[in-house]
């Protein structure tokens, strides 16, 4: 009971304090366990994704959508309902045939935001940073303490002038940093809250039409 009511003051703490306009940030991981088929059939799932991309982003649905070289990527929906943004997703073909394994979590935008970008802009690669929060009950009590180091510690890098967007996921689901160029990993790595163990980062590079997280506005 006391780690419930502590994870609960964690949660509190994590996402408090913040105002902005609500997302819902869509992680499309590719999915280990897909059927194989033929090359024709694959071809034409994604240009029916690729499709339905497109629609969605007419209808206003959706505002951001970018691959990460890796494989899978993102979508941001221009909702802050889980409901409405899987009712728009499961539109897309390639999500109904089990291609992707999906992730939607609510996502406040600390610095950027979302933004539907022009159809004539170039796309960009930026490094993408997933902040993956790992509370349990060793380091719960702790864990107010060390989210509060790594906001900080991001601050700090905002200060490089290379932050494009950062923004933070609910009940203390982690958080995300888009940045131009090379990032070392050791500057991601250093943070106070990797180095404890409490926050777990995934470094990828992602393709996105620029402009598509504001930054054509800050």
């Amino acid at each position: 009971m006391r780690f419930f009511i502590a994870l609960l003051f964690v949660i509190a703490s994590f996402s408090s304090g913040f105002g902005q306009t609500k997302f819902m940030f869509v992680f499309l991981n590719t999915n280990p366990s897909k059927e194989e088929l033929p090359e024709e059939k694959v071809k034409s799932l994604q240009a029916s994704h690729l499709a339905n991309i497109k629609k969605l982003a007419e209808e206003g649905k959706l505002l951001v959508a970018g691959p990460f070289d890796s494989g899978g990527g993102i979508f941001i929906m221009n909702t802050s309902s889980v409901e409405e943004a899987r009712e728009w997703i499961n539109t897309d073909p390639a999500i109904k045939a089990n291609r992707y394994k999906i992730e939607i979590l609510p996502w406040t935008p600390r610095r950027g935001s979302a933004c539907l970008a022009k159809a004539d802009a170039e796309f960009q690669t930026y490094t993408f940073i997933r902040f993956n929060s790992y509370i349990t009950k060793f380091n719960v009590r702790d864990a107010p303490e060390l989210f509060r180091q790594h906001d900080v510690y991001l601050q700090e890098i905002e200060k490089t002038g290379n932050v494009i967007s950062e923004g933070v996921f609910d009940n203390s689901d982690g958080t995300t940093l888009i940045m131009e160029g090379e990032v070392a990993k050791a500057v991601i790595m250093n943070d106070p809250s990797v180095k404890n163990g409490i926050i777990i980062p995934e470094i990828k590079k992602i393709w996105v039409a620029k402009g598509s997280f504001c930054e054509n506005s800050n």
